[in-house]
């Protein structure tokens, strides 16, 4: 189906989400007609933040907005959906526009499965009334149960489009770019090089990937890094975890910018607690790039200040290796909490890999070498 008929059948002139590379083509088109326009279309922190933004334009227009996101971002809206949405509560209408990673039966990554398998489920607990749409689709189907759907609404009640892989397309071209001339799997090198045998958790996406096969490249073992392939916007306080109760081992935290922005009070606990054998290092591209190259908000923040707000001793930013370098010694040096912020262009090389190991190998490997005669 192409979006742009699925945009028309659904009618709204709102929307706000969270980026999901199953649901390019509606993004890419959003991108196309709008850009961010705070009147019509939002990328949001994370996908409750998108829910509540939607209730406040319901609020003052009286209109169904749209909410779109991947499947993982369920969990997100479930507190606005039933404490807030819910017609029990203020009864407030919304259209989700869901992509479904890990549908059961078709291949995915293991962060995906589970996920994959309650997705509808989950819709349906939240009494969220579920239209599937596949290759197959015909708009005439989806017209029919946009009709039935205006009648939920109405009772202000919500519902959702669960989109399967490749059910929908745009032919529009849409380039995402910013003028940082450092490459993120170069950044990723350099860290790797800093930081000797210390271990790493790395944020979800290509950061991760570009991780795993940077250890492939210098011959090491994966034994370092605790690759955190789901749970976006958690690795910074995974680290923290690991950094309390590992105080005599130096923790490294890899994260992104659309992953800070997502779950942002973690920097607050950071700040407070201030590990001091912690070193958070943010690669900012200012987009969802892993999902598509969407732009996050991160370029009209400073991410700098922010850590400093929340309490953190040191934050710098660096936008050069040579500053880079420097950045990351003078952190190993000072046994503070420490942040650096490394402005990253946005592309990866075409052939990168996926990592060859399981997430459950991966994390038997990662706590062995925690608890080894070697990481004390």
């Amino acid at each position: 189906m192409k979006v742009e008929k699925l945009v028309e059948i659904i009618g709204a002139d709102f929307y706000s989400g969270v980026p999901d590379s199953q649901l390019k083509a509606l993004c890419n088109y959003l991108m196309a007609e709008y850009g961010i326009d705070p009147h019509h279309h939002v990328i949001a922190a994370n996908e409750g933040n998108c829910t509540a933004l939607a209730a406040g334009y319901h609020l003052a227009t009286g209109k169904v907005p749209v909410v779109y996101m991947q499947n993982s971002g369920e969990g997100n809206i479930i507190n606005p959906v039933a404490s807030l949405l819910n017609d029990k509560v203020y009864a407030i209408p919304m259209v989700f526009i869901v992509g479904w990673r890990g549908e059961p039966g078709i291949h995915d990554e293991p962060q995906h499965i589970y996920q994959g398998e309650v997705t509808v489920k989950l819709l349906e607990d939240m009494d969220i009334a579920t239209f599937i749409i596949g290759k197959d689709t015909t708009d005439e189907e989806a017209e029919a149960a946009m009709a039935g759907f205006r009648d939920i609404l109405a009772k202000g009640k919500d519902v959702a489009f669960v989109i399967r892989k490749g059910a929908l397309t745009f032919d529009g071209k849409v380039e995402y770019k910013n003028e940082n001339k450092m490459v993120r799997e170069e950044i990723i090198q350099h860290i790797v090089k800093a930081s000797g045998e210390d271990p790493i958790v790395s944020t979800t996406g290509k950061a991760s990937r570009e991780l795993f096969e940077t250890r492939v490249a210098n011959g090491q073992s994966h034994k370092y890094d605790f690759l955190t392939v789901g749970s976006m916007g958690h690795s910074s306080s995974i680290a923290l975890g690991v950094a309390i109760n590992k105080p005599d081992m130096r923790i490294w935290c890899v994260d992104g910018d659309g992953a800070v922005l997502m779950h942002m009070g973690s920097m607050a606990v950071l700040g407070a607690n201030k590990p001091s054998n912690l070193i958070h290092v943010v690669i900012n591209n200012s987009a969802h790039e892993t999902v598509g190259g969407m732009p996050t908000v991160a370029d009209s923040i400073d991410i700098v200040a922010v850590a400093k707000a929340c309490g953190y001793p040191n934050a710098v930013s660096v936008d050069n290796f040579d500053d880079l370098d420097k950045e990351l010694e003078s952190a190993k040096k000072r046994n503070e909490l420490s942040l650096i912020e490394v402005k990253c262009s946005i592309g990866a090389r075409e052939d990168l890999g996926r990592p060859t190991t399981t997430a459950l190998e991966n994390k038997e490997n990662f706590m062995d070498y925690l608890n080894s005669s070697a990481g004390n």
